[in-house]
């Protein structure tokens, strides 16, 4: 197993242990932590590995990290809309 796997599974591991330990701030910061270490590894992991082992990361990192990508799509789609009624 390489060493970019080996991080990325003590990513998900992290993420996990980090989701059980009660938060003031629904575990916002933590998130912002875990994104911030989690794109340059998966850059990582896609250089060492390939793309394909790379968007199975990328997959799993968002369904760890769910509640960021749901407001991001949010945030999207009001953007757009908004944009798209200007035209």
């Amino acid at each position: 197993m390489s060493l970019s796997l080996i991080l990325a599974l003590s990513w998900l591991i992290l993420a996990n242990i980090l989701a059980l330990i009660p938060s003031r701030d629904n575990h916002w910061r933590r998130a912002y932590l875990l994104i911030a270490i989690g794109v340059p590894l998966i850059g990582f992991v896609t250089y060492q590995n390939g793309p394909w082992v790379g968007l199975a990361l990328l997959a799993a990192g968002a369904s760890v990290l769910r509640w960021p990508v749901i407001y991001l799509g949010r945030w999207l789609r009001a953007r757009l809309g908004r944009s798209a009624e200007r035209n």
